[in-house]
């Protein structure tokens, strides 16, 4: 080691340079493994829970195994509710996605029963009182719809339980269908199919981890249609 015969127990630090049989050994320090991320397609009527004590379908049935950990859940999304879910093997990762410091912006397909008032839509896009809270969408603008459905997309940075559905319960309209299809600067892939998952490669993991070390400071401001 070092140009010197090493020892049994002899310790080797960052930088030490070790020759076996002559020839230079590359030395590993740490674990540089980069952390797994899957993207789920989550369809409705499965929980986001290894535990339930009624049976129903889990989303964890459905991700490949792994080895020497677990999958995280990245939040949430509720029995009914549908759309793109993350997962990945480090906690630490799954923290960052998650905190409230980092302000990572959720987006949804909301599908309401009825013709929503004038006033409706006026008070969802000033932000309406709950009972944890004063609620603001970012973003909030129609996309159309026919009979009976009405469709917005709507986004926040909030991860309170039910908290869209709730906002639009407030002015008395109905979510019939609530779908995300962003988290962060991760879209929902038009071609990952229902009860199906993509895992991220190893660049799409490294420009995620990048965009979580500038993501406080791109605050964006509420928008309107």
């Amino acid at each position: 080691m070092n140009g010197e015969t090493a020892h049994v127990g002899q310790r080797v630090a960052p930088g030490d340079k070790v020759r076996l049989n002559g020839r230079l050994v590359q030395m590993k320090t740490g674990d540089t493994r980069l952390p797994r991320v899957l993207l789920y397609h989550k369809p409705e009527g499965e929980i986001v829970s290894r535990d339930d004590p009624e049976g129903r379908p889990s989303v964890f049935e459905k991700l490949p195994r792994i080895n020497n950990g677990r999958w995280i859940a990245v939040g949430r999304l509720d029995f009914n509710s549908c759309g793109l879910m993350l997962f990945t093997s480090s906690g630490e990762l799954a923290n960052k996605l998650m905190h409230p410091s980092y302000e990572l912006e959720r987006e949804y397909a909301v599908r309401v029963l009825g013709e929503p008032s004038a006033e409706a839509i006026d008070r969802l896009r000033a932000g309406v009182e709950l009972e944890d809270g004063l609620a603001r969408f970012n973003r909030f603008l129609e996309a159309g719809g026919e009979g009976a459905n009405r469709w917005f997309t709507v986004s926040l940075s909030e991860g309170r339980n039910r908290e869209v559905r709730r906002m639009f319960e407030t002015v008395g309209l109905t979510v019939s269908r609530l779908m995300r299809v962003r988290y962060g600067p991760m879209q929902l892939p038009p071609n990952l199919k229902r009860s199906c998952c993509r895992e991220l490669g190893p660049q799409e993991v490294q420009a995620l981890i990048k965009s979580l070390a500038i993501q406080p400071l791109n605050r964006k401001k509420p928008q309107q249609d």
